[in-house]
């Protein structure tokens, strides 16, 4: 049996090769090519799909981009759940890399919620962060916490920074994650 340790790093540093795509429905200038990352698996993917976005935003005439948004084989993935889980959920059994459909227009509103920042991304993460931690430690963890290290836990996950790295800006105490 893996080593918490052994597991907890895999978490934290495990990639996922990702090959981008524009759907063939969007209109654009010239063809579009495929943009190849690896993500972060604790990432989201909003946080780090900024170099997607302008790609494609390089074929693509102004006036015909909305609200970016991704899909899987037809089913549109959630901002708000981590890459890792996405993966994990829709296509641990594809072959490599993952293929993600990019998407500017018909939003599915029923399907997504909107993501109109960042700090809505960061409002989720501490929100979720502070559930985890009343489950697990009755809230003592991130209360006892200052605002710059909440500050800091998001910069690392932003960063793409290490637990152990993270840990030693916020005094975490390495049990709360076993």
């Amino acid at each position: 049996m893996a080593d918490d340790k052994d597991v907890l790093r895999d978490v934290w540093f495990g990639r996922i090769p990702t090959c981008f795509t524009l759907n063939q429905d969007e209109v654009t200038e010239r063809e579009a090519e495929p943009y190849y990352l690896l993500l972060p698996r604790v990432s989201y993917l909003t946080l780090v799909t900024d170099k997607v976005k302008k790609h494609f935003l390089k074929v693509m005439k102004a006036e015909d981009v909305e609200e970016m948004w991704f899909e899987y084989e037809g089913t549109p993935l959630k901002w708000h759940y981590p890459i890792g889980v996405l993966f994990d959920l829709h296509a641990s059994n594809t072959v490599l890399p993952w293929s993600i459909t990019v998407h500017f227009k018909n939003f599915p509103d029923r399907d997504l919620l909107h993501c109109p920042s960042n700090s809505v991304i960061e409002a989720h993460f501490m929100s979720s962060i502070k559930e985890a931690d009343a489950l697990k430690h009755k809230s003592q963890v991130v209360n006892d916490m200052q605002k710059k290290d909440h500050k800091q836990l998001w910069m690392g996950l932003q960063n793409g920074e290490s637990h152990t790295q993270t840990q030693k800006h916020t005094h975490i105490p390495a049990g709360s994650c076993e």
